[in-house]
């Protein structure tokens, strides 16, 4: 019996599924596919982390990870912030 752990990140629904992509050291190294009820209902939104359970490659367990969840979306909030930022013009740089 193989048992394998993975951060899973909503990334889509299509229909009644949900498309989960599995990471490893902050890689994506694979995705599943589970029916939408499977997922707790609190994660039942795009970019939710789950924790992951793999045994034999069949899902054991999922879990909602709401603190990982703020912090991708505070962390992406921010680039975007900053990435939105003008940079100063001629006139207001000196």
């Amino acid at each position: 019996m193989t048992t394998e752990q993975f951060t899973g990140v909503i990334d889509r629904f299509e229909d009644d599924l949900a498309v989960i992509l599995l990471e490893a050291n902050g890689e994506v190294v694979d995705e599943i596919v589970l029916e939408r009820e499977m997922i707790p209902t609190e994660a039942a939104h795009p970019d939710a982390v789950l924790e992951v359970t793999l045994v034999d490659g069949e899902v054991a367990e999922l879990s909602y990870d709401a603190v990982e969840t703020t912090d991708r979306k505070d962390r992406a909030q921010s680039r975007f912030d900053r990435l939105a930022e003008r940079p100063p013009s001629e006139d207001e740089s000196q």
